[in-house]
């Protein structure tokens, strides 16, 4: 019996590396849609198919996913520019995209569509970020709705792991900072670990109860911000003195850093988004098949003094 392919968007990243790395273990197939092949070089030594792609070019989509059993889109920007209702980078990544994919599936009769979305989507957020992935669900669910799509979103929350960028921000932002000002200090997020964000695409692949369904995704326990970069410090050896900044500095500050080069650190958009609690709105769905692994049984791994013992070891083995 042939393997099922799953055509997968957004796979060479923080979260869709490891997803790539489950559904193979899984037996799958898959194929990998990457605007460079280089950007997948670190998942070659898997049985994979990478293809170079456009995923704009509506030709080249349909193609890709032709064939497929089921097509997954991880694919998400955090700063989009700015504009109304949002700015071009979040229109193109989260709204064009994901409607352009259902367009191509539809167009090639692939049914199942697995899609990425946000804790706080809403088309009338706060935030650019928030009114985008609402839009983008809007769009998948416009097409669902004729019944040609097989459609499951999920929602997590902020994603935690080895290589993050969320919970390493804030170690590296300890150990090199005496004073550090931080904005919307209570503001509220209930993290999830990547290996149960994985394993709930997984588990929920081919099961036909998930079909139509949106999920919420979390960890155990809900953080403030200043807890979270708090523990941080403590995992790393270093507890910079915090200044919780009011809401007009805050935003002074992010205007500040959106002007530096490179990616900002805060943006105001993602204050806007902060305001609204990142936390799920009832218990985890029990048909996804996990058991969220807390903050403290994780990040002590990959952040504290252990883990940076082990990666100096590594550094002075190869000199």
């Amino acid at each position: 019996m042939d393997r099922q392919t799953v055509a997968l968007l957004g796979g060479t990243g923080f979260i869709g590396s490891r997803l790539v790395n489950a559904l193979v273990d899984a037996g799958k197939h898959v194929r990998i849609g990457t605007r460079r092949r280089d950007h997948a070089r670190h998942l070659s030594m898997l049985p994979v198919e990478i293809v170079e792609l456009d995923a704009f070019d509506t030709r080249a989509l349909a193609r890709f996913v032709a064939g497929a059993h089921a097509a997954v889109n991880l694919v998400g920007v955090l700063h989009g520019g700015r504009g109304t209702p949002y700015g071009p980078g979040f229109e193109r990544a989260h709204v064009a995209l994901p409607g352009a994919l259902a367009a191509a599936c539809v167009e090639v009769g692939v049914r199942r569509v697995l899609h990425m979305s946000a804790l706080g989507a809403d088309s009338n957020g706060p935030s650019m970020y928030q009114r985008s992935k609402g839009d983008g669900e809007a769009a998948l669910h416009a097409v669902a709705a004729s019944g040609s799509l097989a459609l499951t979103i999920f929602r997590p929350s902020v994603v935690f792991g080895p290589g993050d960028a969320f919970l390493n921000t804030f170690a590296t932002l300890q150990r090199t900072l005496p004073v550090l000002p931080l904005a919307m200090p209570d503001a509220r997020f209930q993290p999830v670990f990547v290996g149960d964000v994985v394993q709930a695409f997984v588990n929920t692949l081919d099961l036909a109860a998930s079909h139509g369904k949106t999920y919420e995704l979390g960890g155990p326990t809900v953080y403030t911000l200043e807890a979270l970069v708090r523990y941080c410090g403590t995992l790393v050896g270093r507890q910079a003195r915090i200044v919780r900044l009011p809401d007009a500095l805050a935003r002074l500050q992010a205007r500040v850093f959106e002007c530096l080069p490179g990616e900002p650190v805060i943006t105001r958009d993602n204050l806007a988004s902060m305001s609204v609690p990142n936390v799920l709105s009832g218990p985890l769905a029990p048909e996804l098949g996990i058991s969220p692994a807390s903050l403290e049984s994780i990040a002590p791994a990959y952040l504290g003094d252990a883990a940076q013992r082990s990666r100096f070891d590594w550094f002075r083995s190869r000199r």
